[in-house]
């Protein structure tokens, strides 16, 4: 699995935004994700901001953690793995109601394959 490289962070990046609107991912990723959003803003850092251009760095760090915490789960949205769940959406309901239908058993196998009776 690759980490480091630019291209591959940078599609990780964007897969969040996939991420975050996938129902079936649980709460405490999408929250880790908040969270190093509101650090980012935040005025209070491990690194003081006098220090300009290495104050970022420990932004830089935190996040790159985060996207390794998270890679498996970004990676099923920007590698097209990821398939939309609807076990959640449609647990428990009916889909088709009130359909008559009718089994014809023919005695010989052979007989009646892809052939439609009615035409």
């Amino acid at each position: 699995m690759q980490f480091f490289g630019l291209q591959v962070l940078i599609k990780r990046i964007k897969a969040i935004r996939f991420m975050m609107a996938d129902k079936s991912v649980p709460k405490r990723k999408k929250a880790l994700i908040i969270l190093g959003i509101i650090y980012i803003f935040l005025p209070v850092d491990l690194i003081p901001p006098i220090l300009f251009p290495i104050a970022w760095v420990d932004d830089l760090i935190l996040w790159l953690l985060i996207l390794w915490y998270l890679s498996s789960e970004l990676d099923k949205y920007w590698t097209g793995g990821k398939t939309k769940d609807f076990s959640k959406k449609y647990r428990g309901k009916t889909f088709v109601d009130d359909v008559e239908y009718e089994v014809n058993e023919n005695k010989d196998e052979g007989e009646g394959k892809g052939e439609n009776p009615d035409a």
